[in-house]
């Protein structure tokens, strides 16, 4: 479970397909993450990974054919900035909200214009599950907790203030981006109420 408090950016060291699947290394000198150690949980990109091999600048994780199919995970090559964030310990402060790290589709950036000092994406989303989308809730892009501002039938829209422009990846967002997308696992689970037969 993670936050979408972002702690910085890594950096792709490599991207090897491996048996089938994916192993990525990623950079992780400069990040201000807690010691990593094998088996821990760590967000890329807001997709949770479990690392196999840790040193102090470093982490290896393998990437499933599930995931590469729905996540951006597949697209990443040597040398690409990738948002980090730590597993949560049960006596952190959430920040955000409450982020698993499962991705529920790839979004695309439509546009990227300034708002003041701050920045407003606007992001397209698969229709069936915007559903779970609401103006004022809590969205995950790119693994980032982020406040919904605008929403419609099949985009939505967020404010990026210079703080999180700064020490994420939305920096890089141009029109056209795939981006990983989670929507708030407390719309997913009032719906499954609601359908459930009692």
């Amino acid at each position: 479970m993670f936050s979408g408090i972002v702690r910085g950016v890594g950096r792709v060291l490599e991207s090897a397909d491996l048996g089938g699947d994916r192993r990525l290394t990623i950079d992780i000198r400069g990040v201000a993450l807690p010691p990593l150690e094998t088996g821990c949980s760590i967000a890329v990109n807001g997709v949770c990974l479990t690392a196999v091999d840790c040193t102090g600048e470093r982490f290896v994780a393998d990437v499933s054919l599930e995931t590469l199919s729905a996540t951006t995970l597949g697209e990443l090559s040597g040398g690409d900035p990738v948002n980090l964030e730590s597993a949560l310990r049960l006596n952190d402060t959430v920040d955000g909200h409450l982020v698993t790290g499962h991705v529920d589709g790839i979004g695309r950036v439509v546009s990227v214009e300034p708002a003041a000092r701050s920045t407003g994406v606007r992001i397209a989303f698969d229709k069936a599950l915007m559903r779970y989308i609401a103006r004022k809730g809590s969205v995950a892009v790119d693994g980032v907790s982020l406040t919904v501002n605008a929403v419609d039938a099949d985009a939505f829209e967020v404010n990026i203030v210079p703080h999180t422009n700064a020490v994420t990846i939305f920096s890089e967002y141009r029109p056209g981006r795939a981006v990983n997308i989670e929507v708030d696992i407390v719309a997913r689970y009032l719906e499954r109420l609601r359908a459930a037969d009692v």
